[in-house]
């Protein structure tokens, strides 16, 4: 009998999670895991959590210190479940703010340092903006790994790969929503994915070129997306995908391999070039800001949940 989709494809690439539902890690046994605000909420109104809930938030300096108390407990006990990484997201507040990223990248570290977790384990997750880059640069030669997210540019895939950012994560099912809003009719599957075929981009230019990032692809809406990019350095898939994949039989194909770098990589681009292209790509500049935005909302309602906990207390 042949082997299932899911088992073929760790054959290939490194599976993560997309999750932070410590049941759906112990049934798929991913490699890695990331986790975001989106999914530190869902994972935070879990049953049985509302009491470590409110114990954090009774302890807390603000609501910063206990959001950010949440993700490490959370990402902490993920890490048990996991050989390799676990992502964790600095506010999405941040942005736009060097400094303030790179402060609260550092007290993440030494957060999950009290839980024994070390810096090996964990990949820092910034949003991949021009203040976002630079930060997780000057984080890289501290020794803190990073997950440069939100990225659904070349622009901004050529620019992590100049400050040397350990991965990042190019937004495929999102780049895909996109184009179909803009044309509804137009076939879009496989191949013709706008978001498998900017990944594969992304991979071949940083293989090409001798770039040591790691390219993971992310935010799936089908498993043939997945398919699409089996070889890819990882991938992070969804419970319900992951479960998809392993009930599926069949061949699965190897379509991205590395081939070698075969010419020098090009002069960095600067901030002015950084931003100009990135303001010539429609889909890229829209959906990064509505990322943002999406993530700062599901940090709010988790802001608040905390906020009532500590007024209970």
């Amino acid at each position: 009998m042949a082997d299932d989709l899911l088992s073929q494809l760790k054959r290939m690439t490194t599976v993560v999670a997309d999750t932070g539902d410590l049941e759906a890690i112990r049934r798929f046994a991913p490699s890695d895991a990331t986790t975001n605000p989106s999914l530190i909420l869902q994972a935070a109104q879990q049953d049985g959590r509302r009491a470590r809930l409110a114990e954090i938030a009774r302890h807390a300096t603000d609501i910063d210190d206990a959001l950010d108390a949440v993700a490490v407990e959370i990402g902490s006990e993920i890490s048990a479940l996991v050989p390799g990484h676990v992502s964790t997201e600095v506010s999405a507040r941040l942005s736009f703010d060097t400094e303030a990223t790179l402060a609260r990248a550092r007290s993440l570290i030494e957060r999950y340092a009290r839980h024994g977790v070390g810096p090996e384990r964990i990949l820092i997750k910034v949003a991949a903006t021009w203040e976002g880059i630079q930060a997780a640069k000057v984080l890289e030669r501290e020794g803190i790994h990073t997950n440069l997210t939100l990225l659904f540019s070349f622009a901004q895939a050529r620019a992590c790969a100049d400050a040397g950012v350990t991965l990042v994560s190019p937004f495929v099912g999102r780049i895909l929503d996109w184009h179909k809003a803009q044309a509804p009719e137009a076939d879009l599957e496989g191949d013709r994915d706008p978001g498998v075929q900017s990944v594969r981009r992304i991979y071949e230019y940083y293989k090409g070129h001798g770039f040591e990032t790691i390219v993971m692809g992310a935010s799936f809406r089908n498993s043939g997306e997945i398919q699409a990019l089996a070889g890819c350095d990882r991938l992070t898939i969804s419970p319900a995908l992951l479960g998809e994949l392993a009930e599926a039989e069949g061949p699965l194909e190897r379509r991205l391999a590395p081939l070698g770098a075969e010419t020098r990589p090009p002069e960095p681009q600067d901030e002015a070039e950084f931003r100009w292209a990135l303001n010539e790509d429609a889909m890229a500049t829209e959906k990064l800001a509505e990322g943002i935005r999406k993530f700062m909302a599901d940090q709010r309602k988790l802001e608040t949940l905390l906020g009532e906990l500590r007024r209970q207390a």
